[in-house]
């Protein structure tokens, strides 16, 4: 099983391999780290370009060697820089060449420092990969703690892509603890005038009650074919996406799982409307797992 860290040759920063180190202490897994260099035309057609595409390759490959030795130790870590059309079709094809389980990507350089940000490369990734698709907050900073608590954010159409079940495997493969959460949020005046406060705090608590039976349903499905130690099953409330999640604790060692949406084709990464709300607030890596078949 390999994990890859991918990069651009503009862009070599370190939370890519920073994430993908912690993944791979957690899962034992190898690394690559991956430059892709994008090319209009084949190798051989231009001459000029072909030099030019040498140099941005050679000095990839110097600048993210000195990024991976930083985080090496005993990890297995390669570095490879691969020509291709786009960043995208790129990853695709180191993929399917190095049997990769997930890719790791890092956040948009625009973004908030500590959180998650798709650049406009990630947002093609996320809708067209079949493997789960890991994102580093940017600037997110290496550390040798292993990944210790998956948690999974919950939500009706978790039930139809099988979220909840594919992060239980994970869990156990990892030897993580399991969250589940669920945000809600009710912005001031939501209701209008029509019913007091307190009477909306009722129907939010109605809500909650039902969310987590459901979820609690899940898991005893899910315990029917995979052993899990106790899972807390918690609320987020806000008056919008932020204040939701902030209304969660998050401690390190946290990483979120998001589940494609219902739309999705089977087997493949296409991130849902709400899925996005929520992980452009959250301070942990994400990662979006394809929908499961069935």
């Amino acid at each position: 099983m390999t994990i890859i860290a991918a990069f651009s040759s503009s862009r070599l920063g370190s939370a890519p391999v920073n994430l993908a180190a912690r993944l791979a202490r957690t899962t034992g897994e190898k690394v690559i780290a991956a430059v892709v260099v994008e090319r209009s035309l084949p190798a051989g057609v231009d001459p000029i370009e072909d030099e030019y595409r040498g140099y941005l390759a050679s000095r990839a490959t110097a600048s993210l060697e000195r990024v991976v030795e930083q985080v090496r130790g005993d990890l297995d870590i390669s570095v490879v820089v691969h020509d291709a059309t786009s960043i995208p079709n790129g990853l695709t094809e180191l993929v399917s060449r190095h049997g990769a389980d997930l890719v790791v990507v890092g956040s948009s350089s625009s973004g908030l420092l500590g959180r998650v940000t798709l650049g406009s490369v990630t947002e093609r990734l996320i809708y067209t990969s079949r493997v789960p698709v890991a994102l580093a907050p940017r600037g997110y900073p290496a550390s040798p703690v292993p990944v210790r608590r998956l948690t999974v954010a919950y939500g009706g159409a978790a039930d139809a892509v099988g979220l909840i079940a594919t992060s239980a495997e994970l869990a156990k493969q990892w030897n993580a603890r399991l969250r589940i959460v669920s945000f809600h949020v009710s912005p001031v005046g939501s209701f209008g005038m029509s019913i007091e406060r307190s009477a909306e705090d009722l129907v939010v608590r109605q809500w909650a009650r039902k969310t987590m039976e459901a979820a609690a349903r899940q898991l005893d499905d899910v315990r029917s074919t995979v052993t899990l130690p106790d899972v807390d099953v918690v609320i987020g409330t806000g008056v919008d996406w932020r204040g939701a999640v902030d209304d969660v604790a998050w401690e390190d060692g946290d990483m979120l799982l998001l589940g494609s949406g219902a739309a999705a084709p089977a087997s493949q990464v296409f991130l849902g409307s709400v899925a996005s709300r929520i992980l452009r607030h959250v301070p942990v890596p994400a990662m979006i797992v394809p929908r499961r078949q069935t």
